[in-house]
């Protein structure tokens, strides 16, 4: 099973740009999308119910904002919404797809103000716990999606400049290894070993795209019950992700990872 996750930085611009042509050549099975910013009625051209998919939306009660979305080539049954508390922000959506239990995840980002560090902290104290039961689940379960945190130095291009940055702060690198440390698996970490990057998010400033200085914040996370499946991984290159005007289709880069 082959499963994607993606930030399209909104559903509808990222079909305008070219999306459809980059999922005909990778080809997934499962499809975690977030920041779709987008109602299903938003949607035209037969996409609010994608032919060969079966599709739960997650969208924000917020008019072009946040939202998450599950494809799927299997049906889907939906396990959850949230964390435990009211999502009105459509940050998390889980669902039961070819035996598998797939979460798209979408934390929020703090680095616009301190009101949103705040709300993004409360999310991250929310989200341990929550995790913490589903590392142990005896159900397979793979949560992925954009966490807006760079786990290390190897996940950021310039780590000195950035250790004050909301996204790379000390407190919230040691919450994602409090999390990796409950049970769960960062299956691009362990498929691409101890290398600089795959990045899967530039900022829009200094050429930072074309110069491949980015982030990873985008994460395939397994527990223990299907880390033994988790097999190859591949970010994709910034360079193959453009329309064909030159727009890229989104700011972040979409993650695979086949289960063996």
């Amino acid at each position: 099973m082959r499963i994607v996750t993606w930030n399209v930085n909104g559903l509808r611009a990222a079909l305008a740009k070219g999306l459809p042509s980059v999922l005909d050549r990778l080809a997934p099975d499962v499809l975690l999308l977030q920041e779709i910013r987008s109602t299903p009625d938003q949607l035209t051209d037969g996409w609010d119910a994608p032919e060969g998919w079966h599709v739960l939306w997650h969208p924000a009660e917020k008019l072009g904002y946040a939202g998450t979305a599950i494809w799927s080539r299997h049906p889907l049954v939906e396990v959850g919404r949230g964390v435990g508390a009211p999502d009105p922000e459509g940050r998390v959506v889980l669902a039961e797809a070819g035996g598998v239990v797939v979460g798209s995840v979408y934390l929020p980002s703090g680095s616009s103000s301190p009101e949103r560090q705040e709300a993004k902290e409360a999310w991250m104290a929310r989200f341990l716990p929550w995790s913490r039961e589903l590392a142990t689940d005896g159900r397979p379960i793979l949560l992925a999606g954009d966490l807006n945190i760079a786990h290390t130095e190897r996940d950021i291009w310039n780590a000195r400049s950035n250790a004050k940055t909301s996204g790379f702060l000390p407190h919230e690198r040691a919450w994602f290894s409090d999390l990796l440390d409950v049970g769960w698996t960062d299956a691009v970490r362990a498929d691409a070993g101890e290398v600089q990057g795959p990045y899967s998010w530039w900022s829009n400033r200094g050429q930072a795209r074309a110069k491949d200085r980015g982030w990873r914040i985008d994460y395939l996370l397994g527990n223990a019950a299907l880390a033994p499946r988790l097999g190859a991984t591949t970010t994709v290159p910034a360079a193959e992700l453009h329309a064909p005007d030159g727009r890229a289709i989104s700011d972040h880069s979409p993650v695979v990872v086949d289960l063996v």
